[in-house]
């Protein structure tokens, strides 16, 4: 099932598929580490949801709403 990164819950793990947007935001992102195929877990969100604290390639991200609202997940399946 495919969600983006600003819907998922605290505690959920994904896969990235995509990352939308352009030019700098999107170079940004890919600078941060945030590329397909990488890992994201989400360790944390503020009360009003905006930042967002990843864990991506074993270090941790903060992220606004707006970026994370850019990235694809392909969600891991419940066991």
């Amino acid at each position: 099932m495919l969600k983006r990164l600003n819907e998922i819950k605290v505690g959920e793990t994904g896969l990235i598929k995509k990352v939308e947007g352009e030019g700098l935001l999107r170079r940004r992102l890919f600078d941060m580490g945030v590329t397909p195929g990488a890992t994201v877990y989400l360790r944390k969100k503020a009360p009003l949801g905006d930042p967002l604290e990843i864990t991506i390639r074993g270090y941790e991200l903060t992220l606004r709403k707006t970026e994370a609202a850019l990235v694809v997940l392909e969600m891991e399946e419940s066991k």
